[in-house]
């Protein structure tokens, strides 16, 4: 198993295990209170506070004036309360940033919750027992329902259908899963490529729109809900058509060194794409997501300077009809 200290996930399991769990120790739980709540949050965060309800828990961005992510998250509803998870590489300084919009709102608070933990769950099993019959409410990705000890969350399956959870332990009581089905973490990273889901880096951090990221497919931007920082140019892109690259996912069958986010991909001599996430496998394989040109996207792809490492185009759980010019939802 790997180091669960480690910053980036080594090498995951091939082929991905179909059940199982993870400590998601690279993420913290944050938790906003106060009688600002809401209001703070729907000037900040691209979802719509309304729909974050008892029984949905849906995901939610951040971005600069320029309509550039530096925050991808999910909102939990708890009582009064917002949770919210944050890469720990990236916490401080989103904290940091928030906060001068939080000074606006008086008695509202943002405190990381110490006792909170993540766990990532592959397959339905380790769910049900968790949850028991309540794991019938969840029936589509956000939904989620609560426990004793937290909250458990459907997201998004992985695009070979496996089933996926994230556990949000909020009680600082001792995991009481089985550890015979503890998988490394880099398998629960796989797992979130294979679904479709980026997360940022310091190298990518404010250097997407959230839909070059495929977060509206991921449920992640409420386009009516009205004004937030970043939303001009989030809504012109969407209503306007103006979405040129998008999310992709891909596979190196031998991958020499693994293109690390913010690398550049390539056709023949031109820069088409970036590099978003990417996991190694023990098979010596390797897959990523990358924000890639529609343009370019059917062309030869490999990593800069790597020109015999052939990226093969592969699946994701959702489609992306922005690629296809096709009508777009307007939620």
């Amino acid at each position: 198993m790997t180091d669960p200290d480690t910053p980036v996930p080594a090498v995951a399991d091939f082929p991905l295990p179909g059940d199982g769990w993870t400590v998601l120790n690279n993420r913290i739980v944050v938790r906003i209170s106060g009688p600002g709540t809401d209001k703070f949050l729907q000037g900040q965060f691209s979802q719509n506070l309304n729909e974050v309800t008892a029984g949905r828990s849906p995901r939610a961005a951040a971005s600069t004036p320029k309509g550039r992510a530096y925050c991808l998250t999910r909102m939990v509803r708890a009582g009064e309360d917002i949770l919210m998870d944050f890469s720990t590489d990236l916490a401080d300084d989103t904290i940091s940033h928030l906060r001068k919009y939080l000074m606006l709102f008086r008695g509202t608070s943002m405190d990381v919750i110490p006792a909170a933990s993540l766990v990532g769950i592959l397959g339905n099993r380790v769910a049900e027992t968790l949850a028991g019959n309540a794991i019938n409410n969840l029936k589509d990705p956000g939904d989620s329902v609560e426990l004793d000890t937290g909250f458990l969350v459907r997201t998004e399956p992985t695009a070979e259908g496996t089933p996926r959870f994230e556990f949000w332990q909020t009680t600082g009581d001792e995991n009481s899963l089985d550890t015979s089905d503890q998988r490394p973490r880099a398998d629960w990273y796989a797992s979130e490529i294979a679904a479709g889901v980026a997360s940022l880096t310091t190298a990518t951090q404010e250097s997407f729109v959230p839909q070059m990221l495929n977060w509206q497919h991921v449920g992640g931007i409420h386009f009516k809900k009205g004004c937030y920082t970043g939303q001009e140019v989030i809504a012109r892109m969407h209503f306007l058509g103006q979405l040129k690259k998008s999310l992709f996912r891909f596979r190196i069958e031998q991958a020499g060194e693994l293109p690390v986010p913010g690398s550049a991909l390539v056709a023949g001599e031109r820069s088409v794409g970036e590099v978003v996430n990417s996991v190694k496998y023990r098979n010596g394989s390797c897959e990523l997501l990358a924000v890639v040109r529609h343009d370019a996207c059917e062309k030869n792809l490999h990593p800069e300077g790597q020109p015999d490492a052939v990226l093969i185009p592969m699946p994701l759980p959702y489609v992306v009809p922005e690629r296809e010019k096709s009508p777009q939802s307007d939620t």
